[in-house]
């Protein structure tokens, strides 16, 4: 919620013309698609690595969120990746 969002998150969104949103305090089902891939990042990326530099994280950032998007089964989507599953939305 709003209580832990950073000043220079809130300069970074505004500057960017980005509207941040709220879930209702003790009500995580509201959000429960990225929680679940926030879990997802965590254990098999971010969890893993220790980074030297920003630039670091943002290549290794980029290479794991290709793999997942292209590689990755997902079997919340009947163990399809999410770009075979966009071709199908097409």
């Amino acid at each position: 919620g709003p209580e832990y969002i950073s000043g220079k998150l809130m300069e970074w969104a505004e500057k960017r013309n980005v509207r941040l949103e709220y879930i209702q305090p003790g009500k995580p089902q509201q959000n429960a698609y990225i929680e679940r891939y926030n879990r997802t990042v965590r254990g098999e990326w971010l969890g893993q690595y220790i980074f030297e530099t920003i630039e670091e994280a943002q290549d290794q950032a980029t290479e794991w969120l290709w793999t997942y998007n292209n590689e990755r089964p997902n079997m919340g989507i009947g163990g399809m990746t999410p770009a075979m599953k966009l071709k199908t939305a097409a």
